[in-house]
């Protein structure tokens, strides 16, 4: 059944359906919608939701939990996300999974609440320090939001790294009907890393620190043999009307809506 929510009332519904039960975060505008529906939703389904202090208090929650083994979530838009950036980079050099919602804002600095796609070399270059890269999935439409949130959980898991659904404004505050689709569960690797208490097994050990010589440049090539793998088999894109063409217009978000109906009316 559909039901007409907005994108950022989509992206909280789609966690809850993939069995997020750890969200954290902080209010800014333009997401804020997505925290005021997970402190309403989270309760209901036996999940916990803390509205941190700060930015960079939410990121470093998420990173416990993700080292509990659940499935966490937060969100923000460009400037929390900015602070977030220490934390993406542990939880990465940490390969721990998790989810992180940007709506886009305009900036540089606070910029102002309107709808922009700034933050695209923050997020697949690696905004934070160190060698290392997030999966990037960015929606066009309120239902490519759920499905992609959906799918993020999933992808995190599997491959052991934070997922980051890069939306907009305009995304964020439209509204359109949308489906929660049942999904089969994928046979995902077990989460055998997890720390939920040594007895019967060797300890685990959660870390992002290799002060031993070698240990960093090993540990790093083990990171990019695992991207290069999410390259070859997780990319994803639609095309419209390539074949023969002269003029290929590349986008994502709100203008991929845009391009769409350019190329439609060509």
């Amino acid at each position: 059944m559909k039901q007409l929510m907005t994108g950022n009332e989509a992206a909280a519904e789609a966690a809850i359906v993939a069995g997020c039960k750890y969200y954290y975060g902080y209010p800014i505008t333009p997401q804020n919608e997505l925290i005021n529906y997970m402190s309403m939703r989270m309760p209901q389904v036996g999940g916990a939701f803390i509205q941190a202090e700060s930015e960079i208090a939410a990121i470093n929650m998420v990173y416990g939990s993700a080292a509990a083994g659940g499935r966490t979530m937060t969100s923000s838009s460009s400037p929390g996300i900015s602070l977030k950036q220490e934390g993406i980079s542990y939880l990465a050099g940490s390969e721990l999974p998790c989810v992180i919602v940007n709506i886009q804002r305009g900036g540089p600095g606070l910029g102002d609440i309107s709808a922009s796609q700034a933050d695209y070399f923050q997020a697949v270059k690696g905004g934070g320090h160190g060698d290392y890269h997030i999966i990037v999935l960015a929606p066009s439409s309120v239902q490519e939001m759920a499905d992609l949130v959906y799918d993020a959980f999933d992808l995190a898991d599997k491959y052991r790294n934070p997922v980051m659904i890069l939306g907009d404004a305009q995304i964020g505050q439209l509204m359109e009907p949308v489906e929660f689709h049942k999904r089969p569960k994928k046979n995902l690797p077990p989460k055998t890393w997890a720390l939920t208490g040594a007895e019967g097994r060797k300890r685990n050990i959660v870390k992002s620190f290799y002060p031993v010589k070698g240990q960093l440049e090993e540990f790093n090539a083990h990171l990019q043999r695992k991207y290069k793998t999410i390259k070859d088999n997780e990319v994803r894109y639609e095309t419209i009307n390539t074949h023969k063409a002269d003029v290929v217009l590349v986008a994502y978000g709100t203008s991929a809506r845009v391009c769409t109906e350019v190329v439609k009316k060509k």
